[in-house]
């Protein structure tokens, strides 16, 4: 039986990480323990873990450097500063109750250390390291964390050695802005004139891809890095190809017409869950769209419904309650066919005066063009539907809400 745990504190060339495993010395993490004391690298060369000279830690604990130890200068912060930091953690660890007592002389503990090669404050270093071993022993012995933790944080997180931010439709509703233009000027004029939220998503029109070709995500992405941005290719046929490509450019999302095969559609839906990105399905001029959705093995993240007033009023004409069958289609109905992380988007001349009767329908996304993209402010176009969304999801999040809760 072993635990696993792991932490970074600190920033700046001190930064510490430290990933530790806590195990019997009669089971896996014993055999690791001797292996890799005993198996030694060039510049990776383990060493126990010493309060000071002479004094190893309990739980025997092994330090095995993360970056390669090139010269005397990296070898004095390992076994200097890291070294007393992690071996002090482990012991107070033990004397605040973290590790039981009784049980320090049948652990061992491999503790993998991060050391910045241009490190240079051993204060630092030993603070960093100490914190972040401390709080991986704690998080080891807690089973932190939880599987309901890591389902919760895994589309709101981002790595700071990234540089940008992966964005997941976690949270919904969101306003798609449909760039539905020949002229690259006016998308960057548009693009920087909009509110930097979380809950607006770029879509790169027909048109758009048309004109400048499918690498036109590209230059969006470049005039904001960040976006969520779609790519409408309305993909007929060979739709894996054109998938592909799409993604190539650093698409989010791709749009597939309804109206393509079944074979079609799926090898298109398929592409883009290999490729890690979301399938729209378009279901413009779909007559039978539920009949359509039902019939594919590989459902797409989200569908597509057009305004359709003939629906509407056909659905009244019949007694139909108008909460089930709106202008746009059953939007529940469709959330059920796609399970419970489907998206049903909705277009076709939408105001903001429609808004809360689209989302109170259960629209996860309103799709926007002319009333924004034509709009002579922009901005203020793009708040009169962001007036009927809450807030973005993390705005008042605190900086370290991620953590363990207190």
């Amino acid at each position: 039986m072993y635990h696993i745990g792991e932490a970074l504190i600190g920033s700046g060339n001190e930064v510490a990480h430290v990933d530790l495993v806590i195990g019997d010395k009669n089971g896996p993490a014993g055999t690791a323990f001797v292996n890799n004391l005993t198996q030694l690298s060039i510049g990776h060369t383990p060493l126990l873990s010493v309060i000071r000279p002479n004094l190893l830690t309990k739980p025997a604990t092994l330090i095995i450097p993360k970056v390669t130890v090139k010269d005397l200068c990296d070898a004095e912060k390992i076994f200097g500063p890291a070294q007393t930091a992690v071996s002090r953690a482990v012991a107070d660890a033990v004397q605040e109750g973290l590790i039981p007592e009784d049980k320090a002389e049948d652990l061992v503990i491999l503790a993998s250390v991060f050391i910045h090669p241009e490190a240079s404050d051993y204060r630092k270093i030993y603070q960093y390291n100490y914190g972040a071993t401390k709080l991986a022993i704690r998080r080891a012995m807690e089973g932190y964390p939880s599987v309901g933790k890591v389902l919760a944080e895994k589309d709101r997180g981002a790595h700071p050695i990234m540089g940008f931010k992966v964005v997941k439709l976690w949270n919904p509703p969101y306003l798609q802005v449909a760039l539905d233009l020949d002229n690259f000027d006016d998308v960057e004029r548009i693009i920087n004139s909009l509110p930097n939220r979380e809950r607006i998503l770029l879509e790169a029109g027909t048109p758009l891809i048309k004109k400048f070709g499918v690498g036109v995500i590209s230059k969006i992405r470049e005039l904001r890095k960040d976006a969520f941005i779609i790519a409408d290719l309305k993909t007929l046929d060979v739709g894996r190809v054109e998938v592909k490509i799409a993604a190539d450019e650093t698409a989010d999302a791709v749009a597939i017409s309804g109206l393509g095969t079944v074979e079609s559609i799926e090898k298109a839906i398929h592409e883009a869950m290999k490729q890690g990105i979301y399938s729209i399905l378009d279901m413009m001029n779909v007559e039978n769209f539920v009949e359509k959705l039902q019939s594919l093995r590989f459902k797409p993240d989200i569908v597509l419904l057009h305004r359709n007033v003939d629906l509407e009023t056909a659905a009244k004409e019949r007694g139909e309650a108008e909460a089930e069958v709106t202008e746009w289609g059953n939007i529940n109905q469709i959330k059920e066919i796609l399970g419970k992380n489907g998206l049903v988007a909705v277009a076709g001349g939408i105001t903001p005066d429609k808004v809360d009767k689209a989302l109170t329908s259960g629209a996860s996304i309103i799709i926007v063009g002319r009333y924004i993209i034509g709009s002579r402010d922009v901005r203020r176009a793009a708040e009169d539907f962001l007036a009927h969304m809450p807030q973005d999801p993390d705005t008042m999040r605190l900086a370290l809400d991620e953590d363990e809760a207190i």
